[in-house]
């Protein structure tokens, strides 16, 4: 479930002792890393007795147009204990079809803004409209930490902006005092029980209240376990904050994996299995041709890089990075909408392509839900990988190889093969070696799927539709061809069609099968 999430309640906290109208008129340009960015006058602080506090509060209005990011620098003394932060801004009417307003926020300490520095504190999107950084603790989705002495800067993302412009209010309230003692993180082991090599199901897409989500993280850990899942992958927006918060979620009957959803203006890319503690910043474009630097970051810290709803329509949401990174890509998320139909055919035709070149190069297809809240199913839609063991490596690799189907739910299971005549076997994300004429019996067991129809499809198209399944859910189906007739095969199974020239929505398809040598 692709969400463009930017609601903000109404208020602000802390303590207004002091006021710094910041408009647009006292700023200055600068780049960070490969973006223009908007640096607002700063805010400062006197020193104070512990326990005391002191606010002050920034307004301004950011025209249509802004920059993609806004910082206000804040010179924070010595002997601050908590900064805290609450923001408000202004949603004007404005003419059907036209954006209204829409910002986010975040922090970055004295390490500074510098585009994949050391600097970053914490994320919040639009989710929030207040949060604290202290040594000791933070609001979720904010890192806690030392609060050092240093020129820190509140990030403002005008996502949209109304042709009025957006107003915004700020109010920034430090509390001086001895600092707590930071947190040594703990973090999810790596391998869980297992069953040796087997398929596992798996949620690679989810939120919490990390990010803009509304699940705690235990909540999301039972509704796991109740939809059958084996394996999650932590995936907040912009942020690795929780990563230090699932280690006593796990158990020998679920792996959690850590990562990112690294949240761009041009596309969103879920970073899958990262070493603990990785940060992936987001603060560019695909005209900036940064991308491949942190894709090459994700990688290095042990991770995949899967493009997510690459189709969606909400804004900032449709891919525009281009595959030539992608160890996968996301294509179906959640509930099973037009969207996704278009990047199923989409892949399909990224399928055909790689043909060309053997399947060599082919990006192997993933399902994830992007739950948020209730009523969104976790584990709707779930990849199935075939892996050694329940381990991150394992999956990984499962994942990287295309050793995988995707399915609605944990009810349904696949099982693709492709055989020659002397004994040759592949399966899903495999090449049967065959010559270019030898008879090819192309076989699809299928339990779980009560009424629902099978296709087979094929680089020329689809080449086969059985009749709907039984009640029961389970069926067989049988289908010869050469590799000269098709070069891969892969499986659909869907329901009833519904009215309209569109089929019927998926309830699981497969990676293909490639045949020839």
């Amino acid at each position: 479930m692709c969400e463009d999430d930017h609601g903000h309640d109404d208020g602000h906290g802390g303590h207004d002792d002091g006021h710094d109208r910041s408009g647009i008129g006292r700023r200055a340009v600068f780049v960070t890393g490969a973006a223009a960015a908007l640096t607002l006058g700063s805010v400062s602080f006197a020193s104070a007795a512990p326990r005391e506090q002191r606010g002050r509060t920034v307004r301004g209005t950011l025209p249509p147009g802004s920059p993609d990011f806004v910082y206000v620098p804040v010179e924070v003394p010595r002997g601050v204990r908590e900064i805290h932060v609450a923001y408000t801004y202004d949603r004007p009417t404005v003419p059907a079809g036209t954006q209204g307003n829409a910002l986010d926020i975040g922090l970055f300490d004295e390490r500074g803004t510098e585009l994949g520095g050391r600097g970053f504190r914490g994320w919040s999107g639009g989710a929030r409209t207040e949060f604290f950084v202290r040594a000791d603790d933070a609001t979720p989705g904010y890192v806690p930490g030392p609060v050092r002495a240093g020129t820190w800067h509140i990030a403002l993302g005008p996502y949209t902006v109304a042709p009025q412009g957006l107003s915004y209010e700020i109010t920034i309230t430090l509390t001086y005092g001895e600092q707590g003692e930071t947190p040594r993180p703990v973090y999810p082991p790596e391998r869980a029980g297992g069953r040796g090599r087997a398929w596992y199901r798996g949620d690679c897409h989810l939120h919490s209240e990390y990010s803009d989500g509304r699940y705690t993280l235990a909540e999301i850990a039972e509704l796991a376990r109740a939809a059958g899942l084996d394996f999650i992958n932590s995936s907040e927006h912009n942020t690795h904050s929780a990563h230090a918060h699932w280690a006593d979620l796990a158990g020998d009957d679920l792996l959690i994996l850590l990562g990112e959803e690294v949240t761009t203006r041009n596309g969103h890319v879920v970073a899958l299995g990262t070493d603990p503690g990785t940060f992936v910043d987001w603060r560019y474009r695909a005209r900036d041709n940064r991308f491949g630097r942190f894709a090459r970051q994700i990688r290095r810290a042990g991770g995949l890089v899967v493009p997510a709803h690459p189709h969606a329509t909400c804004i900032g949401c449709n891919w525009k990075f281009g595959f030539g990174e992608a160890d996968a890509v996301e294509v179906w998320n959640g509930a099973y909408t037009p969207d996704d139909e278009v990047a199923l055919a989409d892949w399909d035709g990224m399928l055909v392509a790689s043909v060309r070149d053997g399947g060599r190069d082919w990006i192997p297809a993933m399902g994830s839900s992007d739950s948020h809240r209730s009523p969104d199913v976790i584990g709707r839609p779930q990849t199935v990988v075939l892996a050694d063991d329940l381990t991150r490596e394992a999956i990984q690799e499962g994942i990287r190889a295309g050793r995988s189907y995707v399915a609605e739910s944990s009810k349904l299971s696949l099982s693709l093969t492709a055989s020659g005549g002397r004994g040759e076997h592949a399966g899903i994300g495999e090449r049967l070696r065959v010559d270019r004429d030898t008879p090819v019996t192309v076989r699809l067991e299928v339990t779980g799927a009560p009424r629902c129809t099978v296709r087979l499809v094929t680089d020329q198209g689809v080449l086969f539709t059985g009749d709907p399944l039984p009640v029961s859910g389970a069926g067989v189906v049988e289908w010869r061809t050469t590799a000269s007739y098709a070069a891969y095969v892969r499986a659909e199974v869907r329901h009833e069609a519904a009215a309209g020239p569109l089929p019927g929505a998926l309830a699981a398809f497969t990676n293909p099968v490639f045949l020839g040598s």
